[in-house]
Parts: C-alpha cells; structure tokens; sequence
C-alpha cells in the first residue's frame, strides 16, 4: 500500500484515494463531498466511460433513433441539429441507456449478441478509464494545483480486474497510485439495494460468464425464447446473483488495500471525517496484520 501507517496517511501532502463497493453505499457522495471541500479532484470513472470511450456510440445510438423520424432525419442529413448527450458525475442516465438491457425488442430490449457487442465495449472502456487514472493524477496536480485524489469507482470495477492475481495490471497501477479502499455493505445494505433495484430495474455490466451462465438459466427456468424475454424481468432476476457473485471479488480487491464498512461511511460529514476513517482504517489493519 502507498501508505503504511495512519501516521504516514496523516503526514502524507498527498492523499489519493480509489474507494469501490457495490453501487449505492456512497462511493459518489463521499467523493462529492471530498470535491466541495475544495482540496480534492474527483475522477469519475463512469464519467470517463461515457464521455471519452462511449461517448461515441451514445451519440450514435440517439442518431440512429432520431433518424427513424423523418423530420429530425431531415435535420440530421443537413447538419442542422447537433444530438450528443448530457452525461454528467451525477447523471450517467445516457451511459446506461445506451448498455440496455435483453430481450423483447417491443419491451424495449436488445437482441443478445447486440447486448453482448455493448457489454464488451463497456469492459474495454472501463479498463481504459481506470487505467487513465495515473494520468489524471498528474494532470489534477500539474494543472490545477490538486494534491488530494480521489477516484470514484464503478460498481463493476470488480469484474474487470483478476485481484488473485498478484500481476493484474489494472489491479498492479492502481495500488501503486492510490489506497484502495472497500466500502462494504451489509447483508441489510443487499437487501435494501435488492428493493431499490425492484423498484427501478437498471441496465448494469456483467462479467462475461456470469451474462452467459444467467441468460441460459433464466431462459431454462422461465421456459421462454430470446424474444419473449421481459428485459426489466430479467435484471431483477440477475441482480441478487450479481451481488452475490460480486462480493468475493470485491473481498479479493480489500487484500490490495482496506477495507471500511457503509455504515462508518454514512457518519462522514467532511474531509477531517473522512482523513479520520482512513487513519482509523489503517490502525485496524497494523494492528491485525
């Protein structure tokens, strides 16, 4: 780890951290509150997706759309109307539009091996983006003067990375910039996140195996086609198993770093709150090392 002790943590000009859990434990409000308090730059890794990698294709995908109505066709084929999409830190509504969800095309799912193409575009994407996180280091201090770093992980940095590995090369630059930090949820976190999720079903990656074990099961147990599957019955069905999948991958990660839980997250209020928790953090780690 960069940092070895909670004293080395406290002294350190330069504090840089990667926080990743599943989504909705705080990752993003933690590092909102970092970014207002002035002192930290906030990297956004699904920003970076949907801007700098699939940015492209959004766009595209809103052209195709518009282009089925022959008045903003018209507009398209002059170039009298520009269509791109408003992703921001907080909205990343365009970014998971665009990942969708499979099945029945009039439910408004995507045939499976186009869902296939977009899940293995957002796996290199986010490769990608977590391996700019180095650079956007270098750039938060050379151009705007930052010392403080915090990178805002997506729910599924998990399942692009091989943490057993001890020669992952996302997992090996990250640890050798940042402190990677877990915020792990409880088994009541899972179960209110499950009801969340129910309530408004969201497109979401999958590890490639995992998509392909889960569609034939739901297909096998629901005794349906690839066409008559409802696509916002099938991700609250996967939901729960992707939990459960992802929780010994994010155990995995912890090893390279520390761990917090959700609850100690929810009580931060500030940045000293914050550099509080990480010492905190670390003090536990020494003292059961």
């Amino acid at each position: 780890m960069i940092y070895s002790s909670a004293t080395d943590w406290r002294a350190s000009r330069e504090k840089r951290v990667l926080l990743f859990g599943m989504s909705g434990l705080g990752k993003t409000h933690v590092s909102n509150l970092l970014r207002d308090s002035g002192g930290w730059f906030h990297y956004s890794v699904d920003y970076r997706i949907g801007t700098r990698y699939m940015g492209e294709f959004i766009a595209d995908n809103f052209k195709r759309e518009a282009m089925r109505v022959p008045f903003l066709r018209e507009l398209l084929m002059t170039d009298s109307v520009y269509i791109a999409s408003n992703i921001t830190f907080d909205n990343l509504a365009p970014l998971s539009t665009y990942l969708g969800k499979p099945g029945n095309p009039e439910k408004g799912g995507l045939l499976f091996a186009e869902y296939q193409l977009r899940q293995d575009q957002h796996r290199e994407a986010e490769i990608h983006a977590l391996l700019d996180t180095p650079r956007f280091i270098g750039r938060a201090h050379d151009i705007y003067g930052y010392d403080n770093f915090v990178c805002d992980s997506g729910g599924s940095i998990c399942e692009v990375v091989d943490a057993d590995n001890p020669a992952d090369p996302v997992m090996t630059a990250l640890s050798q910039n940042l402190l990677m930090v877990w915020i792990k949820g409880s088994d009541s976190h899972t179960d209110e996140l499950i009801r969340r999720f129910d309530r408004a079903p969201k497109p979401m990656y999958y590890q490639p195996q995992f998509l392909l074990e889960a569609w034939a099961a739901y297909l096998a147990e629901h005794d349906v086609t690839e066409a008559e599957v409802d696509p916002d019955a099938f991700v609250r069905w996967t939901y729960a198993r992707a939990l459960t999948h992802r929780q010994p991958r994010y155990a995995a990660m912890a090893r390279w770093g520390l761990t917090v839980t959700a609850e100690e997250v929810a009580l931060v209020r500030d940045a000293a709150g914050f550099t509080d928790l990480i010492a905190q953090a670390l003090e536990t780690r020494q003292t059961t090392a």
